[in-house]
């Protein structure tokens, strides 16, 4: 893995465009399913809550993803611009995903991001719930093979 400080624009500080913008980049990286790739978004010292799990640095990011994707299946997630600072991001999203017996979840969240000055993500703080829900309740349908396509609802568009 690369330990080299890059910049990962947009750079805060953050306006709502720019914020926006780095919210699409996660969900879009987020949406490869890709542990490494995800994990180059985040400083190499990285501190995250999510649920219950606390991580320190991109070794434990990609291994607690790595986990992840292989019992969260055909993973598709959306996120949304909650409200933003400076130098942080809050979001919402929801993704869908199934578990090996074919049961389908759709897991909703909130996340409080803070960016260094390289607009690497330095602390990532996630509450989430997952909710069973029938196939034919799914509200994501878009190919795997790539990023949610622009012209898909967003979370509001689609109620959640």
């Amino acid at each position: 893995m690369n330990d080299t400080v890059q910049s990962r624009p947009p750079l805060p500080p953050f306006t709502r465009e720019t914020a926006i913008q780095k919210v699409r980049g996660a969900e879009d990286g987020w949406n490869t399913c890709n542990p490494e790739r995800v994990s180059l978004a985040y400083t190499v010292d990285s501190r995250w809550r999510n649920r219950s799990e606390f991580l320190n640095g991109r070794a434990d990011i990609v291994t607690f993803l790595t986990r992840k994707w292989a019992r969260e299946l055909d993973y598709r997630l959306i996120k949304e611009l909650w409200a933003y600072t400076e130098n942080r991001i809050a979001v919402r999203f929801a993704y869908e995903y199934h578990d090996e017996g074919g049961q389908w979840f759709r897991a909703y969240g909130n996340e409080n991001w803070e960016f260094d000055e390289n607009g690497l993500m330095r602390a990532r703080h996630a509450s989430i719930n997952d909710l069973s829900i029938r196939p034919d309740e799914r509200k994501y349908h878009w190919d795997r093979s790539g990023p949610r396509p622009a012209d898909h609802p967003s979370l509001s568009d689609l109620g959640l």
